[in-house]
């Protein structure tokens, strides 16, 4: 996994690929990938709900880098 921002191209939105994953994947121009998308504010949202039965007490992530951990 990895971050990225998204920019303007044309009149259409892009994200760049590090050259790192490109690599790391050996991605090549004009090859079809698959991308997942989940944006900051719903992966908030998810980890909330950890933990939100009845009688439990909310999910807190005890180490925020393991969110940028290449490979997931």
């Amino acid at each position: 996994m990895f971050r990225a921002k998204v920019i303007r191209i044309g009149k259409s939105l892009g994200v760049l690929i590090p050259k790192d994953v490109v690599d790391a994947e050996k991605i090549r121009e004009g090859e079809e990938i698959e991308v997942s998308l989940l944006k900051k504010r719903n992966l908030n949202k998810l980890l909330k709900l950890f933990g939100s039965a009845k009688g439990t007490v909310p999910f807190e992530r005890d180490r925020e880098d393991r969110l940028d951990r290449e490979g997931y």
